[in-house]
């Protein structure tokens, strides 16, 4: 595709997007994460998921006030997301660009799989500049966190996955190399689909009935996809000023989401 021609297009499905922009709520900031850098959520009878990016630890947390049921280390790498099948815990082991299939009782891991997409994540001419939480000023930023804000010349290292999702015996995952999601049978690991996603930072996923909700973090919203077609059937715009959004879940007709500043917040649907 020419450059012109993909101008076109992603001006058309920008367009599109804001065309079916959902109003909600305001979002509340329901408490602080147990963990330093919260990046991935999963939404369970039982509680709330956390999966850390800080120390890869992975909480079971009360919705209503965020206190630990549950917590233990886990052998991911930098994690960035979180699902549940009813039985096991699925983490996206992003830097070791691993998916991890691990016990929920005590997090060790009972299998490892490579992520379909990984890889370097590239820029093209209509994507949003890398945005950071408002919650935090740049100054306080180490500078390992820092070079997306900035050109640097340094080779970088691929990386994973990050939302996960599981439905039907299916497992979900939003892979930002790739700009894709992408729908995987666990016992054969064989990808039976994918699309792309709004941007090139989709971060968490959640389901809303048949459709599948995915949160760009750089884009600062949240797209509802069809997961048949990949078609973009809504959108939420969140404020500059709202927590910025990591790992996404949704619960009882809310998305849940993490600022990876130390933040789970609730926005109502």
């Amino acid at each position: 595709m020419k450059r012109r021609d993909f101008l076109i297009l992603a001006a058309s499905q920008a367009a599109i997007a804001a065309d079916r922009t959902r109003k909600t709520g305001k979002v509340e900031t329901v408490f602080k994460s147990p963990g330093p850098k919260p990046n991935g959520l999963q939404a369970t009878d039982d509680g709330l998921w956390i999966i850390d990016q800080g120390n890869n630890h992975a909480y079971l947390v009360n919705y209503s006030d965020g206190k630990v049921t549950r917590e233990f280390n886990t052998a991911a790498d930098r994690a960035s997301g979180i699902g549940f099948d009813g039985e096991a815990i699925w983490l996206a082991s992003t830097y070791s660009r691993e998916i991890i299939r691990a016990d929920a009782r005590t997090g060790k891991t009972l299998a490892r799989y490579f992520t379909p997409g990984a890889g370097v994540i590239y820029r093209m001419p209509t994507d949003p500049p890398g945005r950071i939480s408002p919650l935090e000023p740049i100054s306080a930023i180490p500078p390992q966190r820092q070079p997306i804000l900035k050109r640097n010349s340094r080779p970088r290292l691929g990386t994973g996955a990050h939302g996960l999702e599981w439905r039907g015996g299916k497992l979900w995952v939003a892979v930002p190399p790739s700009r894709s999601i992408y729908c995987i049978n666990p016992r054969t690991w064989i990808v039976e689909s994918k699309f792309s996603t709004a941007g090139n930072r989709p971060h968490g996923i959640g389901w809303e009935g048949k459709w599948l909700w995915c949160t760009d973090s750089n884009m600062n919203a949240f797209y509802k996809h069809d997961p048949e077609t990949g078609e973009i059937m809504e959108k939420i715009q969140l404020a500059e000023t709202d927590p910025l959004p990591h790992g996404m879940t949704i619960w009882r007709d809310a998305i849940w989401y993490c600022d990876d500043v130390g933040v789970v917040c609730r926005l109502t649907l």
